[in-house]
């Protein structure tokens, strides 16, 4: 399998450390608010890693955060803690707000078919892990106490951005325009590990540390969580392009001077949904949730799809347009799946051959666009329904687009409609008018046909007989 690695700029045959288990980690959500459907492309495409990588046959174990505490209103350590934020404008507490927000994110999930990683971990649950990890930064030399707060020095770094090659000055105070620069900081690139209550009196969850009261600072959280639960070598990290700066080049600075070698191997990154003005974002008030989506009609399914239609490494275009045609192109994918009868035997060799372009599309740096185009191979293909049935349930397992089980769905309602519709008089006519055309007796066929349509019957003539239905 060839992955993009943000890291190295380049695809790479993808090799774990391990050939017992890959180590996976995903950025997990800051629960102060509903998650946006930008948010879960992202979320969408790494359950798709994850499913690949096991329907490859690989074991994978997968850890994701959930962010109720020090994620700050900027990326740059200045503002108020968005989980503050949220408990102030819903006038509850912060664990309250946190509760909340994590079960609606998961009951998104559930939605969209993104399996619950096998390890979810608050960052609350995990201080002791932050405090030794920021006093052995301390004692290596790597971070130092200044107003209260402990910063990372990334002075002491050969290479502080490994995703881009930004100049110093492009990036001096942080990643938006008019962000408040820190006194504090000896270097302006610098980063909390440890905030106290000389700078937060009003946060509301602090735990005691060598430092004094405080909270940690959000990227030391996730270095804490991966190590706690896959060591110290991760095969592959995963997240919003949107948090490559800061927020995972923190992670790699602080996490390899903490251990003194090379922590993650590949660096997957998914690509922003965009709207006609921009990024989605919670701030420009474009708020789309899966529930509203719901509301206008759509299923979450066509959402999912949409997302499959386009890689991963593109910015992928939301329009209420966009999101039509994948719902309608739903749709008939799972009409033509309802039409293939179930039952005989399974050809196994027209089977793996069937697979062998799905297997392609993910091996090709998780191509889910081509690995769709697959599904529709399978429709077109020369052999018998049960082979096709048996190739879409296994393809499935990755796109997770209920494939089969939505066909099952329509084909049980198809045949709801049919049982509600039996008339064994109107059937009666509707032979008797056959038979008469049969007999070239087309008065009589015609006398029929008026009468079912003085009760409201349309007469459908197809290639299979004629049919009927009320109108």
């Amino acid at each position: 399998m060839y992955l993009y690695n943000s890291l190295s700029h380049k695809k790479e045959l993808f090799t774990p450390n391990s050939p017992d288990e890959v180590k996976m980690y995903t950025c997990g959500p800051t629960v102060y608010h509903y998650a946006h459907i930008g948010n879960l492309r992202t979320y969408i495409m790494e359950d798709v890693l994850e499913k690949a990588l096991r329907y490859l046959g690989y074991n994978v174990k997968r850890v994701m955060n959930i962010t109720d505490v020090g994620h700050l209103a900027s990326d740059a350590d200045t503002g108020e803690d968005k989980m503050l934020k949220g408990a102030k404008r819903e006038n509850k507490s912060v664990m309250e707000i946190a509760k909340f927000y994590t079960d609606a994110f998961f009951a998104d999930c559930d939605k969209l078919n993104i399996k619950r990683p096998d390890v979810v971990q608050p960052a609350t649950g995990c201080i002791d892990e932050y405090i030794k990890i920021v006093s052995g930064l301390l004692d290596k030399g790597f971070a130092y106490v200044a107003g209260g707060n402990v910063y990372f020095d990334t002075s002491k770094l050969d290479k502080y951005y490994v995703f881009n090659d930004h100049d110093q000055e492009d990036l001096a105070v942080g990643v938006r325009e008019g962000v408040e620069e820190d006194p504090n900081k000896r270097n302006k690139n610098d980063f909390v590990l440890w905030f106290t209550k000389s700078k937060f009196e009003d946060q509301a969850l602090k735990w005691d540390s060598p430092w004094g009261v405080g909270y940690p600072g959000w990227h030391i959280e996730c270095s804490g969580i991966s190590m706690k639960y896959l060591g110290e070598h991760l095969d592959i990290h995963a997240g919003g392009i949107d948090n490559a700066f800061p927020h995972h080049t923190n992670e790699i600075a602080q996490s390899e001077s903490y251990l003194g070698h090379k922590w993650c191997n590949y660096w997957f990154h998914v690509h922003h949904l965009n709207t006609d003005t921009g990024k989605m974002s919670k701030s420009k008030g474009e708020f789309l949730t899966v529930s509203l989506l719901e509301s206008k009609g759509y299923d979450p399914m066509a959402y999912r799809l949409f997302c499959l239609q386009s890689h991963y490494r593109r910015n992928l275009v939301f329009s209420w347009e966009n999101l039509d045609n994948a719902a309608l192109a739903y749709q008939k994918l799972i009409a033509k799946i309802a039409t293939l009868k179930d039952g005989g035997d399974v050809d196994g060799s027209a089977l793996e051959k069937l697979k062998e372009r799905f297997v392609g599309a993910l091996n090709g740096d998780l191509n889910t666009s081509l690995a769709v185009t697959a599904v529709y191979d399978v429709l077109k293909a020369k052999c018998s329904d049960a082979t096709k049935l048996a190739a879409l349930k296994d393809f499935d397992r990755v796109l997770s687009l209920n494939l089969l089980s939505a066909a099952e769905k329509v084909r049980a309602q198809e045949m709801e409609e049919a049982a509600a519709s039996a008339d064994p008089e109107i059937d009666a006519l509707v032979a008797a008018r056959t038979a008469a055309k049969k007999e070239k007796n087309f008065a009589e066929a015609d006398r029929i046909r008026d009468e079912l349509k003085a009760r409201g019957i349309e007469i459908i003539d197809t290639p299979q007989g004629a049919k009927w239905r009320r109108v």
